[in-house]
C-alpha cells in the first residue's frame, strides 16, 4: 500500500521508527517531513499528507505530533479528508471501518512504540464497512459543503 507520513518535531522520533516498520512490511513509504527536531509548525505537513491523500497519491495517511490532536483538526480542514484520532488498535480499526477514515493520528508523547505500530498496523489492515455507514458519511461530506456555502454568502465578492 502506498502511504504517506508526517509529524512534527515532536513526532519525528516515532514517525522515524513508523517509516522504517513500513518498509519492513513492504509498504511504498511517502516520508512528507518534518526531517529533525527542530522546532515546526504541525498544519503544515497535516496539509502535505491530507493533500497527497485527496490528491489519490497514496491510499491512506499516517500523522504524528506530541499529542495527535493538532494534526488531526489541522488534516481535517482540508476538504474531502477524514483523519482520525486513535488511541488504540479499537480506536484505529473503527476509524477505518465506520468512519472512512483515510488517515490515522497519533500522540507520540502519549503512545509507546508498541501502541504506535499496533495501531498503525491495524488501520492500514482495516475496510470501511460501508452500508449502515455511507448515510453518515454523506452528511459529513454535506457538512463540507454547507459551511462552505453559508461561508462564501457571509463574505459577499
Amino acid at each position: 500500500m502506498r502511504v504517506a507520513i508526517g509529524s512534527d518535531h515532536a513526532g519525528y522520533e516515532a514517525k522515524q521508527r513508523v517509516v522504517t516498520h513500513l518498509r519492513t512490511q513492504g509498504h511504498d513509504v511517502a516520508d512528507l517531513g518534518t526531517y529533525g527536531t527542530e522546532s515546526v509548525d504541525y498544519p503544515d505537513f497535516a496539509n502535505k499528507v491530507a493533500e497527497a491523500v485527496r490528491n489519490d497519491e497514496v491510499e491512506r495517511g499516517v500523522l504524528i505530533c506530541g499529542s495527535g490532536i493538532g494534526v488531526c483538526i489541522a488534516a481535517n480542514k482540508v476538504p474531502g479528508i477524514r483523519a482520525g484520532y486513535a488511541f488504540d488498535a479499537t480506536s484505529a480499526r473503527l476509524a477505518r471501518e465506520h468512519n472512512d477514515a483515510q488517515i490515522v493520528c497519533l500522540g507520540a508523547r502519549l503512545l509507546d512504540e508498541a501502541a504506535i505500530r499496533a495501531i498503525v498496523d491495524v488501520f492500514l489492515g482495516a475496510e470501511y464497512e460501508g452500508g449502515r455507514h455511507d448515510g453518515r458519511i454523506e452528511k459529513i461530506h454535506g457538512l463540507e459543503t454547507n459551511n462552505h456555502l453559508r461561508s462564501s454568502e457571509r463574505d459577499p465578492e
